[in-house]
């Protein structure tokens, strides 16, 4: 068994993500992002992606792994982290993935929720989007022009949207990383990047990463704006992006995964902790400072999405109140 770093030249990665679509994990693509490692085996088809912070490892979704291949990576996985004295913890498991790491022994907590819109039903027609009609008008009466464009060409554009946006967050704000998209990298070439601009001055972008699986399209990733500028800058930005996506004819806009969103009990699994579930209600209703989940649901909400997928962590042993912070420190939150 082995990990290597993913940044090799050619990684194993990008075929297991588009090959291996059961869990339907809408953020797959994430897996690709710069830093992450990867683990696999000789003899199995398939790759474990992760990070290690500090005495842990933090597994990106399940194993993209052939169906045969899926439970032997597994074991060996959880076997390589408990030969190094880690502790495994994993993040942003489907259903499907759940239902696996549960039968070799994991505590299963719902964590979150990621959203879809089916884009062929789709319409900004109606009482229900009149205000959301009114702030992309606005938007483009104020002078905004949307296009889809190539990264490369508008690095420095972005790097000033960028410290921009994350200097609005305040002086101890980081970028966050590992669950969220990147831009620029192997990868960008696989990516869409639509930009907004005010008087040729780039004000917004919005990133969209390829979903693979039965629900394939496109997932709304990394979104960033100049703080102040017009409403409906975002808003506009994406309706832009959806009629184009329309227009290809692409099934399936997503919104990615938001934690302490769509917690329900009736997806929690035999086993659950009370305790870890406790705490992502409280988290959802108090923990704005931890992640600002009401704020990204009440936008995703504004699309009006057809589908809610619950997303779940996975602990090898009990649920950790440290293990769960190492998600966050993984994503450079602190």
């Amino acid at each position: 068994m082995s990990a290597i770093n993913s940044t090799a030249t050619e990684n194993p990665i990008m075929r297991a993500v588009r090959s291996h679509t059961e869990a339907e994990n809408p953020s797959s693509f994430l897996a690709l992002n710069s830093g992450n490692s990867v683990f696999t085996t000789p003899d199995t088809d398939g790759v474990v992606v992760y990070r290690r912070t500090g005495r842990h490892l933090v597994q990106f979704g399940g194993p993209f792994a052939a169906p045969e291949s899926y439970d032997a990576l597994l074991d060996r996985f959880v076997a390589y982290a408990r030969e190094q004295e880690l502790q495994l913890v994993g993040v942003q498991l489907q259903r499907s993935d759940a239902d696996r790491y549960a039968a070799h022994g994991f505590t299963i907590n719902q964590i979150g929720a990621s959203w879809a819109v089916h884009l062929p039903e789709f319409t900004l027609r109606g009482s229900r989007f009149m205000q959301l009609r009114n702030k992309i008008s606005r938007a483009f009466r104020n002078g905004l022009k949307v296009e889809e464009v190539e990264a490369g060409q508008w690095e420095q554009a972005i790097g000033e949207i960028d410290s921009a946006w994350l200097g609005s967050k305040g002086e101890h704000a980081h970028q966050l990383e590992f669950l969220v998209g990147q831009i620029g990298g192997d990868p960008q070439e696989h990516r869409r990047l639509f930009l907004g601009t005010i008087e040729g001055a780039p004000v917004g972008y919005i990133s969209y990463s390829p979903v693979y699986g039965s629900r394939a399209g496109w997932m709304h990733d990394l979104s960033r704006r100049i703080p102040g500028g017009s409403p409906g800058l975002m808003e506009a930005i994406n309706s832009t992006a959806i009629e184009v996506f329309r227009g290809e004819g692409v099934d399936w806009l997503h919104f990615g995964f938001t934690p302490f969103t769509g917690l329900s009990a009736d997806v929690e699994l035999p086993g659950y902790s009370p305790a870890f579930q406790w705490l992502m209600h409280f988290l959802w209703a108090e923990g704005e400072a931890v992640y600002p989940a009401q704020t990204q649901l009440a936008y995703k909400e504004k699309w009006a999405p057809d589908l809610l997928l619950p997303e779940y962590v996975a602990f090898d042993g009990d649920a950790s109140l440290a293990s769960f912070a190492h998600i966050f420190r993984a994503c450079k939150a602190f």
